[in-house]
Order: C-alpha cells, then structure tokens, then sequence
C-alpha cells in the first residue's frame, strides 16, 4: 500500500506535485499548530504597509480545517491540476503555470477591489483564504475542455463533466463553506476558458500568452508520436531508389 501511494506520488507532473505537498504540509501544519493561520491569510493592510507579500502566495495553500471539505478539495486539486498538467497542458508546463498565476492574480484583485465597493466590502473582507477558489477554477477549465464525459457524485446521480463545477458548489454549501469562495473560482475559470479558448477564436490574437521568462524555467519535452517501424511517409532518398 506504501509502495502504491509512493508511485502515484512520484508520478506525479511537476506543478501538480510540488501544489499538493505544498497544500498539505501547510494545512497539516496548521493543525497541529505549528503555523498560525493569521501568517498566512490574506491581509491587505499588512501586504501593503508592512511588505508582507508572503501571503499573497500562502493564503493559496490552506485548506482551513482537516474536515470531509479539505479531503474532497485535495481530491480534486490532485485529479484535475493532474488531469489537466498531462493532457491539456501536455509538453506546456509553462502555459500550465501562468494559468495558475493568472488565476492566483484574478483571485486577489477580485477580492481587494470587492472590499472596496459598498454593501459588497463586508462579504469580500470575509475572504482571507483563496486556495479553495483556485482548486475550483482548474475544475471549471477542466469542465470547459471536457463537457461531455459522463461523471458520477458519490454514486448518487450521474451527469456530464460540464455540470461538475455546479455539482461542487452546491456540496461546499451542504457542507457549511461559504458559497462565495466557490463562484470566485468558477468565474476565474470562465475568465481564463474566454480568454485562452473563446477569444483567439473570435479575434485571432491570444492575450495570455506565457511570457518567456516563465518560459525559460522549464524544459518541456516535445510530445512524441510513435509510428510503426518500416512506415514511410515520404519518398525515399535518390540513393535508396536502384535501378535494375
């Protein structure tokens, strides 16, 4: 059984691995009380006026208490950050990075600047924890790319892969979490699908590409295609071909 979770582990991409052990160590420390949430929350006072931009970083790694909420969060941040690094973003870990980014940067304007307007402050200021949120939007871009697969909830009802998001919003709210987190991630997501999908379609221009310098951190290997040994798809060299 250690063996198993060891090989699952290890097989692990890069970004996917290095999220969730990140997202674990820090919870379970937090647990224990070995870290204080208050150091890691995101406080806009103290980023700003005493330069404590650790937590625009660490407030994505806490999941709040080991309860059934963090298990099927840390389900979910495993199965589709992994389904997504593999195969959307196959050969891309540098696309796969500046979505998070993007995402991590989309999540904290919203609710900086939703502190700021009138009637909607008390809510956003109640949002000092951002990683539930990110987890939800890999599982709406997810949802986006893959519509049609037929899923199941705890066995309880089936339906198709876009309804996914929908179907965990309304567990979080069952379970007592706050349904606002959620939305937060579901409309990052829709943002970075529109962005990344729907409108290069529509206009031909691409605004998220990955910058180069994000670029340069990684070596991505090119996506090899197999092919039958003795398959030719092109003419033969001159000296190949003899004459009788």
């Amino acid at each position: 059984m250690a063996q198993a979770v060891e090989d699952w582990y290890k097989q692990m991409p890069i970004i996917t691995r290095t999220y969730l052990t990140a997202a674990i160590v820090t919870t379970v420390g937090c647990s224990l009380d070995i870290i204080s949430p208050f150091n890691l929350c995101l406080h806009p006072t103290l980023v700003v006026k005493h330069y404590q931009f650790w937590r625009l970083i660490t407030n994505f790694l806490f999941f709040r208490k080991m309860d059934l909420d963090f298990l099927f969060h840390m389900f979910f941040l495993a199965r589709y950050c992994k389904l997504l690094e593999e195969n959307s973003f196959r050969g891309r870990t540098a696309d796969f990075l500046y979505m998070l980014l993007f995402g991590a940067t989309f999540l904290t304007g919203t609710v900086l600047i939703g502190g700021m307007i009138p009637y909607l402050s008390e809510s956003f200021a109640k949002i000092i924890f951002l990683s539930n949120s990110l987890t939800l939007m890999m599982v709406y871009v997810w949802s986006k790319q893959n519509p049609f697969i037929h899923m199941s909830f705890l066995g309880l009802f089936t339906f198709t892969a876009a309804y996914l998001p929908w179907v965990l919003l309304g567990f979080s709210v069952f379970v007592g979490a706050s349904a606002w987190v959620d939305l937060l991630g579901m409309i990052a997501g829709h943002a970075y699908y529109f962005l990344e999908d729907v409108y290069p379609r529509m206009t031909g221009r691409r605004p998220l590409k990955t910058p180069s310098f994000i670029k340069a951190l990684f070596a991505d290997e090119a996506v090899v295609v197999a092919r039958p040994a003795n398959v030719r798809f092109a003419p033969p060299p001159a000296e190949e071909v003899h004459q009788d």
